[in-house]
């Protein structure tokens, strides 16, 4: 698979707090990268950083080859790109779910209200959230929320989805449902890359894992290489954790 977007040499610090260090990893077309790590050791910020809500402090992003973090960059354009869809739902409360789905296809793109629409309603009907067309995000459980929050990132067509942590506020039943909509995007073959703490999914999805520890890729590869023959003490510390607390 050719290379569709690639960090090379990331680095980001807040003040003094180096919290990203030389982080350089390749995503290939239609794969899905699943990125772990413990609290603290970067993978929010990474994803910030690649849809540019965080400026780097040094390195490249280049996706399809042309670099997206060069100075004056029209970052507009580039989250067309890159759709992101984070812990909190960030639906807007005072318009309905299609409102919120279509908005950005008008506004960004310059759709139709007529286009949008029925590009928002399809997507809706195939996902199982028609019937809340019309509805405002309050009324919804926090399962519908967050799939319609992916839906709303996907409505665009980006190149690239970014799904930070999206199941971690939902319970085990609503989990699933999010989860089940990501395998269904994946089968699409939408690149993709997702920070979780959900192994089991990680173990189903990914077609590689990045597991980060201090800022840094400490280790890289197949799901089977992650999970089953962790090379570094860093990522074998990790893991054990995981089984201690019930979660691997």
């Amino acid at each position: 698979m050719s290379t569709l977007l690639e960090l090379s040499g990331i680095r980001k610090s807040f003040g003094e707090n180096l919290v990203l260090n030389d982080i350089s990893l390749r995503f290939p077309q239609g794969s899905a990268t699943v990125i772990i790590g413990a609290s603290g050791s970067g993978k929010s910020t990474l994803m910030r950083c690649i849809n540019l809500l965080e400026e780097l402090s040094d390195g490249q992003i280049l996706l399809e080859g042309s670099d997206i973090s060069a100075y004056g960059i029209n970052l507009d354009s580039v989250r067309g790109k890159i759709g992101s869809v984070f812990q909190a739902f960030n639906l807007f409360p005072h318009l309905t779910v299609l409102e919120n789905i279509t908005l950005a296809p008008r506004l960004v793109q310059k759709k139709s209200k007529d286009d949008a629409t029925v590009h928002a309603l399809s997507l809706l009907k195939r996902f199982g959230l028609e019937d809340k067309a019309d509805a405002y995000p309050n009324l919804l459980s926090g399962g519908q929320q967050q799939r319609v929050a992916i839906l709303r990132a996907i409505a665009t067509g980006p190149k690239v989805l970014l799904l930070d942590e999206v199941t971690s506020a939902l319970d085990p039943v609503l989990i699933a449902e999010v989860l089940a909509l990501i395998a269904e995007l994946k089968s699409d073959g939408i690149t993709m890359i997702i920070s979780t703490h959900e192994m089991g999914f990680a173990k189903k999805i990914a077609d590689s894992v990045v597991f980060l520890s201090g800022g840094v890729v400490c280790e890289s590869g197949t799901p089977q290489q992650i999970f089953d023959n962790p090379q570094s003490p860093e990522l074998r510390n990790f893991l054990g954790a995981l089984h201690d607390a019930g979660r691997l």
